[in-house]
């Protein structure tokens, strides 16, 4: 068992909206985003006059244009955690990160979060892609609990905006940028806690999806589109088998790829839309941060007897499907 104590999430102010995709003038408007994708609202680390003079053409100028780093996204996300926590930074005792979209090679970007909030502690990422969240999550509940300290924050942020070509269409609508933090324990209780954590992968279909050398993102849509929608309703549908009975309300969080894809779990899996918590629309696919941040936008609503479902995939192609259950107030 894991004890979460709290989530938090950031993102940056500029707005993608689809009106301003339809004035980049690249064959896309309100109607043709909302039928693929159900997205309103992007947002983005990139000045918004730099997309609209550049198209983010150049990938490796954007590192130079963009007005947030990763770093600094999760340290923000990590203090509305902490606050939430009634914690301080000194109180964290290790640091873990990941991100599909990194601001550098090496080191780990853990490292360049603990420096924002000005502590000192042993640092690692633990990446595999949109899924991080989840595998951090199940090998950490692993993991001794006296191998660890008493709090860690795990943060994942993500900065995809800086690898979208915008005058390709049908990846100028898909992503945004955010981040998103959670500080758990294995030996200090709390009311939230995951019960159960499952991780997995298929190596062969490595190459489907992916940001290349020269940092553009890629993918084959059709076949990530269906190996989202099949391991995330199977994920939900286990989880459902044995946790939906004794739950006062059962809640779903997926991957944030896209609405419809979610949309489709919920039908196939009997999910109702009050209890199908998403920011996709507003927020578009945010990678590794996604759900995690729906998370957070919902700590608050999180109510004694909730079981939350989270089923996350991501590149790799990996997948982790995890089960939250919400007892009494500390």
């Amino acid at each position: 068992m894991l004890y979460l104590h709290a989530m938090g999430h950031f993102n940056p102010e500029n707005i993608i909206s689809n009106k301003f995709l339809e004035d980049l003038d690249i064959g896309t408007s309100n109607e043709w985003i909302l039928e693929r994708v159900g997205i309103v609202n992007r947002r983005t680390v990139l000045p918004l006059d730099y997309i609209r003079e550049t198209k983010n053409k150049d990938f490796r100028a954007a590192f130079e244009a963009r007005l947030y780093k990763n770093s600094q996204m999760a340290a923000a996300s990590a203090r509305k955690a902490l606050a939430r926590a009634n914690l301080k930074p000194e109180d964290i005792g290790m640091v873990v990160a990941g991100s599909s979209s990194p601001d550098n090679i090496a080191p780990a970007e853990s490292s360049a979060v603990a420096a924002e909030l000005g502590i000192e502690v042993p640092c690692l990422d633990m990446n595999s892609a949109c899924s991080s969240f989840g595998m951090q999550m199940n090998y950490l509940s692993m993991m001794q609990p006296d191998a660890l300290p008493p709090y860690v924050l795990v943060v994942d942020s993500e900065t995809l905006t800086k690898s979208v070509d915008y005058s390709n269409r049908s990846i100028a609508v898909l992503f945004g940028d955010g981040s998103a933090a959670a500080i758990i324990s294995s030996r200090v209780p709390s009311r939230a806690a995951f019960v159960s954590s499952t991780f997995g992968s298929r190596p062969s279909a490595w190459e489907k999806v992916g940001i290349d050398w020269n940092w553009r993102f890629y993918q084959d849509g059709n076949a990530v589109q269906g190996f989202a929608i099949r391991k995330t309703t199977e994920g939900v549908r286990d989880l459902k088998n044995v946790y939906a009975d004794s739950a006062k309300r059962f809640i779903f969080i997926g991957h944030q790829a896209n609405l419809g894809m979610l949309t489709t779990v919920c039908e196939r899996t009997g999910i109702t839309p009050e209890n199908h918590w998403y920011g996709v629309d507003q927020f578009g696919n945010t990678g590794c941060c996604g759900a995690p941040a729906v998370l957070s936008a919902h700590w608050d609503e999180i109510q004694s007897g909730d079981g939350v479902a989270m089923s996350i995939v991501g590149a790799g192609l990996s997948w982790a499907h995890l089960m939250l259950t919400i007892g009494d107030e500390q």
